[in-house]
């Protein structure tokens, strides 16, 4: 058995109804064997423990380690390009329908090859390692064929063999419609798609499949087959849904038991009832917001009436959200959304948790693993509230 003891800590358990973060003053955790075995305040520690070793951290904060549930961090090139144009006044749709967007991504990410998708990727990857992330989910979707979206996803799998990280992997071959499938969405969806799904969930390199519903995309109803055959395999579903507009994406993905939807500006009452209903996570997206320039926010006080749990991620990508730190999420989050930095915390750790299936992580709490941020601030406030600044002392893994 081995294992320490961190003391003299501002504890920030994000237990679910946890007032103030339940927040422990002047705690400590007890870790054995890569899991939390006991945590309160320090003079209680029990003498069952008086062997391990004590380190007092001087006051500081612990919070679980951060999650990143929405990524797209294997990807080829990148679209500074179309910055400049958006600048200009291009919009995300005339950008997608002229050739970029999605589809430029795709053309790179085909021609890079795997060593060099894995060295982007874990430039990437450091950098969220960086600020305290022990978890992050990577999408495919830039392969839009077979032999791209297996090599993407083997690229995520492997990140995990260089870095001390989990990874979590989502099959987004419903990402766009390639060029050479132009108006044939529903044969891509025959063609390539669900097949690929087959192939990447037999060699094991899938854990949830997602997908793009909007109208440069695809509809509703497309993206049901493809989720009706990965319930059929036994996958859990995510969606990227009323980003641009209304299509009721979110309400399918809902009624599918879907384990998160994605961006959500454009969703309506009817839309976050079911969520509420399904106990499906919404995960707010702000780096795409903000890089878009958009103004319709998605529903927070809807979500907050309805009960709807909010996550928040990067959505790292090279077009929309070029962004690599969660710490600027949380404070783009309260920011332009009006979270409160507790909401924006639970964000990054216990809902990011539930919106990738993961039951123990995301919270302080005995029983669960040990998978901890250090941080040199008094106050859990301060992780949203800075820009540019990262006060990450030590990330903590005991079970990776």
């Amino acid at each position: 058995m081995t294992g320490f003891i961190l003391q003299n800590a501002q504890i920030a358990t994000m237990t679910k109804g946890g007032a103030d973060y339940g927040l422990i003053e002047q705690g400590a955790i007890v870790v054995v064997d890569g899991s939390i075995s006991w945590l309160g305040s320090a003079p209680d520690i029990p003498q069952t423990f008086s062997h391990l070793p004590i380190e007092d951290v001087d006051g500081r904060l612990i919070t679980p380690a951060l999650i990143d549930c929405h990524t797209h961090i294997v990807a080829g090139g990148n679209r500074a390009r179309e910055f400049e144009m958006r600048l200009q006044g291009a919009s995300y749709e005339d950008i997608a329908r002229a050739g970029g967007g999605i589809n430029a991504t795709v053309t790179a990410t085909r021609s890079a090859s795997n060593a060099a998708l894995l060295a982007s990727a874990l430039a990437r990857v450091d950098q969220l390692i960086a600020e305290g992330a022990a978890t992050i989910e990577v999408k495919s979707g830039y392969g839009l064929d077979c032999e791209t979206e297996l090599r993407m996803l083997r690229t995520a799998r492997a990140i995990s063999k260089q870095r001390n990280i989990r990874i979590r992997t989502s099959f987004l071959g419903a990402h766009a419609i390639p060029a050479d499938y132009a108006d044939r969405p529903d044969a891509y969806i025959d063609d390539v798609c669900i097949p690929t799904l087959e192939v990447a969930f037999r060699e094991g390199l899938v854990d949830a499949v997602d997908g793009f519903c909007e109208g440069i995309a695809f509809s509703p109803a497309q993206i049901r087959r493809v989720f009706e055959r990965a319930r059929s395999l036994g996958l859990p579903i995510k969606l990227h849904a009323e980003q641009l507009s209304n299509l009721g994406g979110a309400k399918m993905a809902a009624e599918l038991g879907a384990l998160s939807v994605d961006h959500l500006e454009y969703l309506d009452e009817e839309g976050v009832i079911a969520l509420s209903n399904a106990g499906t996570v919404a995960v707010l997206l702000p780096g795409a917001f903000y890089t878009l320039r958009e103004t319709q926010k998605p529903p927070v006080d809807l979500f907050r009436q309805y009960g709807v749990d909010m996550a928040l991620a990067t959505d790292c990508n090279p077009g929309s959200s070029p962004l690599s730190s969660l710490l600027l999420s949380m404070n783009m989050a309260c920011t332009l959304f009006r979270l409160t930095p507790q909401e924006a915390l639970a964000g990054v750790t216990r809902n990011a948790a539930r919106a990738l299936g993961l039951a123990h992580v995301g919270t302080i709490e005995t029983g669960k693993s040990a998978e901890l941020a250090l941080w040199d601030v008094t106050h859990p406030a301060e992780l949203a509230y800075r820009m540019g600044f990262n006060p990450l002392t030590r990330r903590i893994v005991g079970s990776l």
